[in-house]
C-alpha cells in the first residue's frame, strides 16, 4: 500500500483526528493511538491501530511518549492549541529529537488567530467558515449537515491531505515539518468553488430558491409510496427531457423553465405512486439523472454499489465504506474489517518494541504509568 512502512502517533481524540489516523491506515501507515489511562467509550475508529494506554500526567508516561515520536514519521495532535506544549511534547520539543517528523495539529480554528483557544464543535467550525449560511431556505434557520462539513470533510480529510503533502515534501527536503489544520478553513477550503461562483446567475434568488440549493423542481428529493426518496439531478435539457419521460409527461405541458410551483406539485403526485423499487427500475433505463435516495441500510444490497464492491458489512453488520479514491498498484485495504482493539491491548508489545525490560514494564503497570490489557507475558 502507499503508505506502507509510515509510522503514524495518533493522540486519540474526537471523531475528525480517528478518522484521519484511519485513512491513513486505510493505506497502510502503521498507527499507534495514544489513549489516556481511562478512554473513550465512543471509540469506534481504532480498527487496525495499535492502542497503547499512557497516564499523560506522569513523567514516565510522558518519556514513553517521547520515545515513540523519535522513530515515528507523523504525530497527530488533536488537542486544543498548547496542550502538548504544556505536556513537553510541542513541534519544538519533539522536532528537535526528530527532524523528519510530520507534526499534524487537527483544530478548530488553527494554532494562531483570536480564536485559537476556543471550543466548539463541527456546526461552530462550519458556521464560521461561511458554509453554513448557504444551507438555509428563506429566512429559515440553517440546518447543519450532521457532523460532516467541518469534522470530516475539512477537518479529517484535509489533514490527511496536509500529512501526505508533508511526506511528499520529506522525500526532496529530508525534513519534517508542522501541519497547521483548522477545520473552519478546511470546510471552506472544500467549499472553494461556491465562493468563487457567488456572482453566477444559479445563484441570484434568495437561499433555497436557486437552482442548487432546493428551489429548483428539477434537482430537488422527492418522497415515493412507500415513504422512500428519489433524488432527481436533472439540469441539462437531454437529461430533463429523459426525466420527464420516465414520469410520462410531455414537454409541452412541463417544458424546464415553466411555473416551478406546477411542476413541483406534479412530480411530488407522480412520485407517489410508486415505490423507490418501481422508480429505481424505470429510471434504471433512462439517463436522467434520477436515483434512489439510498439509506444506510440499502447499501449493501443495492446493485450499483454492489457492482463496485463500494462497501462491506462488518463484524457489527453495519455498512462500511471501501478505501477511496482506489490506487490501481497500491490500493487501500480498509482496516474496519479489523477487529475494534481494546484499550491497552497492545500496550506491553509496544513498550517492548522501545526497548524496556520486563521489570520497568511492571513498574509502569503496578504504579499507573500504563495500563495493560494483558501482562500474562511479563
Amino acid at each position: 500500500m502507499a503508505l506502507r512502512g509510515i509510522k503514524v502517533i495518533e493522540m486519540m481524540g474526537l471523531a475528525p483526528g480517528p478518522l484521519c489516523g484511519t485513512i491513513l491506515a486505510d493505506f497502510g501507515a502503521n498507527v499507534t493511538v495514544i489513549q489516556k489511562i481511562n478512554p473513550s467509550p465512543f471509540d469506534v475508529m481504532s480498527n487496525g491501530k495499535r492502542m497503547i494506554s499512557v497516564n499523560m500526567k506522569s513523567k514516565e508516561g510522558i518519556e514513553i511518549v517521547q520515545k515513540l515520536c523519535l522513530s515515528a514519521d507523523v504525530l497527530l495532535d488533536t488537542f486544543r492549541p498548547g496542550v502538548m506544549e504544556k505536556l513537553g511534547l510541542g513541534p519544538e520539543q519533539m522536532m528537535k529529537g526528530n527532524k523528519k517528523l510530520i507534526y499534524a495539529r487537527l483544530t478548530g480554528y488553527g494554532q494562531s488567530g483570536i480564536y485559537k483557544d476556543k471550543g466548539g464543535h463541527d456546526i461552530n467550525y462550519t458556521a464560521m467558515s461561511g458554509i453554513l449560511s448557504l444551507l438555509r431556505k428563506g429566512n429559515n434557520p440553517p440546518v447543519p449537515p450532521l457532523n460532516f462539513t467541518a469534522d470530516f470533510a475539512g477537518g479529517s480529510v484535509a489533514c490527511a491531505l496536509g500529512i501526505v503533502l508533508a511526506l511528499y515534501a520529506r522525500t526532496s527536503t529530508g525534513a519534517g515539518q508542522v501541519v497547521d489544520a483548522s477545520m473552519a478553513e478546511g470546510a471552506a477550503y472544500v467549499g472553494t468553488w461556491l465562493f468563487k461562483s457567488r456572482n453566477l446567475p444559479i445563484w441570484a434568488s434568495e437561499h433555497g430558491s436557486n437552482i442548487l440549493d432546493g428551489g429548483s423542481p428539477f434537482y430537488s428529493t422527492y418522497k415515493t409510496k412507500d415513504n422512500k426518496f428519489m433524488a432527481v439531478g436533472a439540469l441539462e435539457p437531454q437529461f430533463y427531457d429523459n426525466f420527464l419521460k420516465g414520469l410520462q409527461l410531455s414537454q409541452d405541458e412541463f417544458s424546464q423553465f415553466s411555473d416551478p410551483e406546477l411542476m413541483r406539485k406534479k412530480f411530488e403526485e407522480l412520485f407517489l405512486t410508486k415505490t423507490q423499487q418501481e422508480w429505481s427500475q424505470i429510471f434504471d433505463g433512462l439517463d436522467a439523472c434520477v436515483t434512489p435516495v439510498l439509506e444506510l441500510d440499502q447499501l449493501a444490497d443495492n446493485k450499483c454499489t454492489k457492482s463496485r464492491g463500494s462497501f462491506y458489512q462488518n463484524e457489527e453488520d453495519l455498512p462500511v465504506p471501501e478505501p477511496a479514491p482506489r490506487l490501481s498498484r497500491t490500493p487501500g485495504v480498509s482496516t474496519g474489517r479489523l477487529p475494534l482493539p481494546q484499550p491497552g491491548e497492545h500496550t506491553i508489545q509496544i513498550l517492548q518494541e522501545l526497548k524496556y525490560n520486563k521489570k520497568q514494564i511492571q513498574s509502569f503497570i503496578n504504579n499507573g504509568t500504563v495500563y495493560a490489557k494483558v501482562n500474562a507475558n511479563l
